[in-house]
């Protein structure tokens, strides 16, 4: 209960800044509409003119006020807009149309699954490798960090239009791409936790003339181990993201990536934050996936999940 409060606090807070952006965002929009009101009434002294022209302006602002949260082509779209487009892409219709957001998500989710069992395999790998080699230590660390410096979105289409030269498309593409934004995190992560036991421990196997092959899965792997989950937290973001992000310049029909590019293409700016918000939620699930399979891990290991 204590650690869901300040959570509900932090998005009643977003939610209460967004529903108040929503005004001077699409004020403009509604501005013309709302002026062409007309009070079927024609004064005749200078009193009533003035109050006519009072009772005018506050309809006017009245109308201008309410239209912004209920415009169909908004700027900044209102939080019932975008629960409400969830709701019909979610739950009125079938999951195999294309206008279904559970379809476009499992298009995405395949290449983010693919990507992340590539990423953390080759992170785990490199990590062994530069733990137990000084060379890999020294040469390939920098080089894994130096190539998180090189933006995505530059680096997306040359990878999409060199795969497609040799005749690799489809699904293969967004997940190397989702690969190389969730290796790093493995990789740093794992280093960090294969070197977490002390000299002490390792001393100890030591003295029981324990082998390196030993050494690793009784001590180091072990000790890794709640490292590891942070980093594949971590690294199913980052997955996601690399899914979206290579569905962009293909201009994919289908998958999160897609539907955002509709929403822009067709000016329907609700398409688009629907797609954006059915990103986080599956970002969150997979976090949350993620977080119980740790937890019965480090449970059957005597480990205590840090509070």
């Amino acid at each position: 209960m204590r650690s869901a409060l300040p959570i509900a606090t932090v998005v009643v807070v977003i939610f209460a800044i967004w529903t108040a952006a929503v005004v001077p965002m699409n004020i403009h929009l509604t501005a013309d509409l709302a002026g062409r009101q007309d009070i079927a009434v024609t004064p005749e002294t200078p009193r009533e003119r003035q109050e006519v022209g009072a009772i005018s302006l506050a309809l006017q602002n009245t109308s201008i006020w309410g239209m912004t949260y209920t415009l169909d082509r908004p700027n900044l779209p209102s939080p019932h807009q975008v629960a409400a487009e969830l709701y019909k892409s979610v739950f009125t219709v079938a999951p195999t149309s294309r206008r279904s957001l559970i379809y476009h998500a499992w298009v995405t989710l395949s290449a983010t699954l693919l990507g992340f069992l590539i990423g953390a395999a080759a992170g785990i790998l490199l990590a062994v490798g530069i733990v137990y080699n000084r060379t890999m230590d020294k040469a390939v660390m920098p080089w894994a960090i130096t190539s998180q410096t090189i933006p995505i979105l530059a680096l997306a289409p040359m990878v999409i239009v060199m795969l497609g030269s040799i005749g690799v498309q489809g699904l293969l593409p967004k997940a190397i791409i989702s690969a190389y934004l969730s290796f790093f995190p493995v990789v740093v992560g794992m280093v960090k936790g294969l070197r977490s036991p002390d000299h002490m421990q390792l001393d100890l196997l030591h003295t029981y003339n324990a082998s390196g092959p030993q050494a690793f899965w009784k001590l180091r792997l072990p000790g890794s181990m709640p490292y590891l989950f942070a980093s594949l937290k971590i690294g199913i973001s980052a997955s996601l993201v690399g899914a979206i992000v290579g569905e962009l310049p293909t201009g994919a029909r289908a998958g999160f990536g897609a539907r955002m590019l509709v929403g822009d293409q067709y000016g329907q700016p609700i398409l688009t934050w629907a797609a954006l918000f059915g990103a986080a939620i599956t970002a969150a699930l997979l976090v949350a996936a993620i977080s119980l399979i740790e937890r019965k891990t480090l449970g059957r290991m005597g480990m205590r999940m840090a509070a």
